[in-house]
């Protein structure tokens, strides 16, 4: 193995972690996500002695992951179907209740178009300006903005119980990059 196959295999390791975290936040499922790195991981190693020598290695890896998820979008696909109702809120402050707020906040995100889910991820997720998301999406600063207002309306509509969520009680359980901390921006 050469020096630049060594560099590229302690990137991956290093970083796909991160990368599935944003790839499952974006799919919403864990074997789309692993598929939407794998490919993203694919084309950073076709272009890695160009991406090593500038150090964007891992910034080309996340924006050919959204442009990926963005032409999967556009692929014809069977109609999804959510199977079942959530369970009631849990009453204290327990793992039993993170668990529950994140099963419901996944099931929300689900029921968002591809596009808004994006655009929740890139803005809460990954702290992407409104301009930075534009250019990663290929869209107009105000589509996203639009895009943004709606989807937060519409989790407001599916799910007002991500609402009552006080952001310092969920933050302090949360791990850094964690969706619950942001759950502050559904309110």
């Amino acid at each position: 193995m050469g020096y630049a196959d060594e560099e590229f295999d302690l990137f991956v390791r290093a970083r796909t972690h991160a990368l599935l975290r944003s790839a499952y936040l974006l799919t919403g499922d864990q074997q789309l996500a692993e598929d939407l790195v794998q490919s993203a991981l694919t084309r950073t190693h076709q272009s890695w002695k160009r991406l090593h020598d500038t150090g964007n290695a891992e910034s080309y890896a996340r924006r050919t992951m959204y442009h990926l998820q963005v032409s999967w979008w556009r692929r014809p696909r069977v109609a999804e179907s959510m199977p079942g109702q959530m369970p009631d809120r849990a009453t204290g402050d327990d793992h039993a209740r993170a668990v529950s707020l994140r099963l419901a906040l996944r099931a929300a995100l689900l029921r968002l178009t591809p596009r808004q889910r994006a655009v929740l991820v890139l803005r809460f997720f990954e702290d992407r300006t409104e301009p930075e998301i534009a250019d990663v999406l290929g869209v107009s600063v105000g589509t996203v903005k639009s895009q943004t207002s709606k989807a937060l309306a519409r989790l407001r509509a599916i799910a007002p119980e991500l609402a009552d969520i006080e952001p310092a009680a969920t933050a302090a359980g949360a791990e850094p990059g964690n969706l619950d901390s942001r759950k502050g921006a559904l309110s």
